[in-house]
């Protein structure tokens, strides 16, 4: 049995018109209960604050220096005293810690200031400082 290009362009219309109509399931009520959102987004914007401030614990001076430090430090990039060579510490260890320290908060030679530790306290870099002499030894 052959169909009409008529009989289909009318078949079609009918199907078409009759889902064009159509209502989802549900009274009004239900299909806006069912369209409200079911929790909150929340975007967290890098260096953004709360208003409530954390209190974090100071690092060790082992960890300023294998989070920071080390990336220079453990193979000598760009003339970087090696961490534990006791020739290449020593003259430095001479000078005293307050030299070192003036020296890490200030920088030196290609070593930027502060050793690339921005968020670090005075305290926390002088802990390393310390713990990467006393590797030396």
């Amino acid at each position: 049995m052959r169909l009409s290009f008529s009989t289909v362009i009318l078949t079609a219309l009918v199907l078409f018109g009759l889902t064009a109509v159509a209502l989802p399931p549900g009274t009004d009520d239900e299909i806006s209960d069912r369209l409200k959102p079911h929790g909150n987004l929340s975007r967290v914007v890098a260096g953004a604050t709360t208003g409530v401030e954390v209190a974090k614990a100071p690092m060790s001076g082992e960890e300023v220096y294998g989070q920071y430090c080390s990336v220079c430090h453990a193979n000598g990039v760009a003339g970087a005293p090696l961490f534990a060579d006791n020739d290449a510490w020593a003259p430095r260890a001479a000078k005293g810690m307050e030299v070192l320290m003036a020296s890490t908060l200030n920088g030196i030679g290609a070593m930027p200031a502060r050793g690339t530790c921005s968020s670090c306290s005075d305290d926390e870099l002088a802990d390393a400082v310390t713990y990467i002499l006393d590797a030396a030894r």
